[in-house]
């Protein structure tokens, strides 16, 4: 465990580490605000306290740097909140956790600060550590090249060093004048350390046929993807059942309490095998998999997957007045590009997205294994422009930098 606490009763007039290092340990404040973020910081701690074991971590994540011993000021399952106006209705919430936030760093005055995903509040506390002197660097951009383009400015006044894991994120804030830094996905990374069974031995252990058809269902990890879109995903898997030997594969996300399922209950006809989100990737057939980051997940697996997108109505219409992009899925964005009309797998978005339309696409992959073949084989290709040997060392080293002061501030210069 990381010493939270030292020296309690000796007042230093040091305000930071660099002023008396060979007493006070080097401090990183982290602020991860999603299950994804904690996921991708943890792995970049664990790596930085192997070569400064007595560093302190506080700030925001989830069970991942609690397991490492940072402080939690916040857990990341406070901080789901997504959509305008369910911001709009945590509002009072959000501007405590921020002032409770910028307290604790200007109390403690970390050496560096490390900003994980989560844009609204991460560029308001990279305003306020930029303001203290504090280095900040932001791993995983803002996706300033789908929405907010206007926050490229905070983002070339405020932060030290951006680290993309995109390669195409690297050309677009090049047009901005800001210089990125691409490290890879983390998902690349994180797969690496998964060893499943070969897939005959999954559908022996669960009792499944060779000849049936598996079905992934991954209804997202946010209480409302849950809300939204988890009824018309059981609807869509009833009509596929109809006439075909099928089994569904369901990914449970564990942050999550069981009582948002409820919808399942009305489904026992259905025959539903629980698993982990990776197992449904590896095996599955076809998938059914809620925007985000597991159709990033299910591109690296070649899972063939319908995307699907539902949020409510006046978010909806605001977030198509804000929105530029052709595609919303990472799966198409990566595999197409940015811009790209074509698709790679079909997205059902808001009234789109029923029973009916799922039933739809889903058999159109189902009942074409050369389709399906296709889809799986483009997605794989697409897998190659994600991979970095290590994207958590290189943030951790570049994180090092600035805790032994070797790191270059103001590093983001707009380019002549």
């Amino acid at each position: 465990m990381i010493p939270l606490k030292i020296f309690p009763k000796i007042q230093f007039p040091f305000r930071t580490s660099n002023d008396l290092p060979f007493l006070m340990p080097k401090k990183l404040f982290v602020l991860a605000g999603e299950v994804s973020g904690d996921l991708h910081a943890a792995p970049v701690a664990a790596r930085l306290l192997l070569e400064v074991p007595d560093l302190r971590v506080f700030g925001v994540g989830g069970e991942g740097l609690r397991r490492l011993g940072a402080e939690l000021l916040y857990d990341t399952r406070q901080m789901s909140i997504m959509g305008f106006f369910d911001v709009l209705k945590h509002a009072g919430f959000l501007r405590r956790v921020i002032r409770e936030l910028k307290e604790a760093v200007r109390r403690e005055m970390p050496d560096a600060v490390l900003l994980v995903d989560y844009p609204g509040m991460n560029l308001i506390m990279a305003k306020f550590c930029g303001e203290l002197g504090i280095p900040v660097i932001y791993y995983i951009s803002p996706q300033v090249w789908a929405w907010k383009e206007r926050r490229v400015k905070a983002i070339r006044a405020s932060i030290d060093r951006l680290l993309v894991i995109f390669r195409f994120e690297v050309d677009f804030f090049l047009r901005h004048g800001i210089d990125a830094e691409f490290v890879g996905h983390p998902v690349i990374e994180e797969l690496a350390e998964v060893s499943l069974p070969p897939k005959e031995e999954f559908l022996k252990a669960h009792g499944i046929g060779a000849d049936t058809q598996l079905v992934g269902l991954l209804p997202g990890s946010r209480k409302q993807e849950l809300a939204y879109i988890f009824p018309s995903m059981l609807k869509g898997a009833r009509l596929l059942a109809r006439g075909r030997r099928v089994v569904f594969l369901m990914g449970r996300a564990p942050n999550l309490d069981a009582g948002l399922y409820g919808e399942l209950e009305a489904y026992g006809d259905l025959k539903i095998v629980e698993c982990s989100a990776y197992e449904v990737m590896q095996y599955s057939d076809l998938g059914l998999v809620t925007s985000g980051t597991a159709t990033l997940e299910a591109l690296c697996f070649g899972m063939p997957m319908v995307v699907l997108y539902r949020t409510g109505r006046l978010n909806y219409m605001i977030g198509r007045m804000l929105v530029k992009l052709t595609s919303i899925s990472l799966a198409n964005i990566v595999t197409k590009g940015l811009g790209a009309r074509e698709q790679v797998v079909p997205e059902l978005i808001q009234d789109a997205m029923d029973g009916e339309g799922i039933f739809r696409e889903g058999s159109r992959i189902l009942d074409d294994p050369a389709l399906a073949a296709a889809m799986r084989k483009e997605l794989l290709a697409a897998r190659a422009g994600l991979a970095s040997e290590s994207p958590s060392q290189r943030v951790a080293e570049v994180l090092e930098e600035y805790l032994v002061g070797t790191g270059r501030r103001g590093a983001l210069q707009i380019k002549e």
